[in-house]
């Protein structure tokens, strides 16, 4: 298998009648999906998801793909697909819309209407393209055929893409559930057919390539809900995914059959199910849902509220649930479900969770006590299957950690394909399908790109460091007064501390130590008041890690009088 080379460098233009992949995100992470492929000058991209940050990316609400490789191309994008409705393929759309309105949408009926209700929030009329498997769409040389494929989200898609260079068939997240909930499986007959055609790059997606076996059924998880329905007593809680519309089906049929009232509470899992139920993919019993502020007129033994924040996301309802800042309430007796496999990442956040609403008296089940979700994606006997029906030429591992490429990659060479034939790359490690041979020719720079509140992409990674040290360190402010004719200290130092776990008292024997050095360097012939702040800051840092065992920032503030 070829690995990436971190020396690798910019690629030299593209061969004629070659065909450029290069992906800008979710490749070596969990999320961030976005593939940009180049053909004669011109461009396709398939999907365009976000990450969501981790405890080290303090107010950072989302992370997007880096644009920069394309920014300056926007006129050379001939379309946008997308395999799927969840936010890590869809989710930064709006923002690379912001340098570009028109590009075409195209998608299957549910991601598109879930995306166009994202869209009208960024005030962006989109130009959408329903397409349903089975059809062949064209843009510009790129020959596109879309292939029904089983995912979490009914709707998904995978992509083969025809250029004369050679065909692709990107896979999406996908599974193999033979008895999914609403009868639609993955189309392994076509999946067969382009393999006999010739598929000369089998992208797949890699996210459950350690887990050996098969992934089990959504049915299976029917009878695990009813069970947990007939034993609760109080409130039901469950969260999901806001987009997860077979979950929701699961919860409003235990509901329905249990006697109970359904609320959607979170606003996206309303705007989502809103919409899933108008387009006909959610199916509600008659007299299930109720609105959330109607709850309190009925029995505990009589409500389920569905959602969201089953990955621990502050601001999100369960989250909100578990420390009391929310409307609706949960303690002794009630029951809470988290319907959702854990994100790499979100360990902590979810634990906290778990913790917060087990300490009120609430019953938590979730993934490792009760089987109350499966994967959305395949395991590694589902991929060897799909590896010996396609037969690919070539093999590039997608959507998943560096630990999964390379499982996924072990897969392909199990089956057959020659290790040479197996690439593994990274965000932004550009790889070229020349002569029916795919191969890395380079890498082009590809980072995290940051929103945080109305800014996009302003928070670099030196003030990400700043905020962790503040948070975990705190900081030290000192203030002194310079009389700039003498160059003796007039006034202070003065010192304040936050976060240092040490009030201002402990921080006064430092100052004879602090005035001596700024004595010392004036006398010295410094005045300088840049100068100054470094002789505080080092002496200050020196104290604070020898006396404190602690690296907090320091501020210090010199003025001339």
């Amino acid at each position: 298998m070829s690995h990436p080379h971190p020396d690798l460098q910019l690629p030299g233009p593209l061969a004629p009648g070659a065909l450029r992949i290069v992906p800008l995100g979710g490749l070596g992470e969990v999320g961030r999906n976005m593939t940009v492929f180049e053909y004669d000058g011109k461009l396709l991209i398939i999907d365009c998801g976000v990450l969501f940050p981790e405890d080290h990316q303090p107010g950072v609400d989302l992370i997007l793909p880096d644009f920069d490789y394309i920014s300056d191309r926007m006129d050379d994008i001939e379309a946008i697909v997308l395999t799927h409705g969840h936010e890590d393929h869809i989710g930064a759309v709006p923002y690379l819309l912001r340098l570009r309105r028109d590009i075409p949408l195209v998608g299957s009926q549910l991601t598109l209407a879930f995306l166009e209700a994202k869209l009208k929030e960024h005030r962006i009329t989109p130009n959408l393209q329903t397409v349903s498997e089975g059809q062949r769409r064209k843009f510009g040389a790129f020959d596109l055929e879309f292939v029904a494929v089983n995912h979490s989200i009914p709707d998904a898609l995978a992509v083969a893409v025809r250029t004369p260079a050679g065909s692709i068939l990107h896979t999406g997240d996908f599974k193999m559930d033979q008895l999914p909930l609403d009868g639609r499986i993955t189309d392994l007959r076509a999946f067969a057919r382009l393999g006999e055609e010739g598929i000369d790059l089998f992208m797949v997606d890699s996210t459950n390539a350690e887990v050996p076996g098969f992934t089990v059924s959504e049915r299976d998880i029917g009878p695990v809900l009813d069970g947990v329905f007939t034993r609760a007593d109080g409130r039901i809680v469950v969260a999901s995914f806001s987009s997860h519309v077979h979950r929701v089906q699961q919860v409003l049929d235990a509901a329905n059959a249990h006697g109970r009232r359904v609320a959607l509470v979170g606003r996206s899992m309303v705007r989502n199910m809103t919409i899933a139920a108008e387009l006909g993919y959610l199916h509600v019993p008659d007299g299930v849902l109720i609105d959330v502020k109607k709850i309190d007129d009925l029995p505990d033994d009589r409500v389920v509220l569905m959602c969201t924040g089953s990955q621990g996301e502050p601001m999100a309802a369960l989250s909100r649930i578990a420390n009391r800042d929310h409307r609706v309430s949960v303690g002794p007796g009630d029951t809470v479900i988290l319907a959702s496999s854990l994100i790499p990442g979100n360990e902590n956040a979810v634990f906290r969770i778990i913790n917060g609403l087990i300490r009120l008296g609430a019953k938590v089940i979730h993934q490792s006590n009760a089987r109350v979700h499966v994967s959305g994606h395949a395991s590694a006997g589902e991929l060897l299957y799909c590896y010996n029906i396609v037969r690919p030429k070539n093999v590039m591992p997608v959507h998943g950690e560096i630990r999964h490429l390379v499982a996924n990659g072990a897969l392909a060479v199990a089956t057959g394909v020659p290790p040479e034939r197996v690439v593994l790359a990274e965000d932004g490690v550009v790889v070229d399908l020349i002569k029916g041979k795919a191969r890395i020719a380079g890498a082009v720079p590809c980072g995290y790109v940051y929103v945080d509140g109305s800014s996009v992409g302003g928070v670099t990674e030196a003030e990400l460091k700043d905020r962790r040290i503040l948070g975990e360190e705190g900081f030290i402010s000192i203030f002194a007064v310079v009389d700039s004719s003498t160059g003796k200290v007039v006034s202070g130092p003065q010192l304040h501390a936050r976060g240092v776990a040490e009030d201002d008292a402990k921080l006064a024997e430092i100052v004879p130590e602090l005035t001596k050095a700024l004595s010392e360097a004036t006398a010295g012939g410094t005045a300088d008041a840049h100068q100054l702040q470094q002789v505080i800051r080092r002496v200050v840092g020196r104290w604070a890690s020898t006396r404190l065992r602690r690296r907090p920032m320091i501020i210090p503030v010199v003025v001339e009088a």
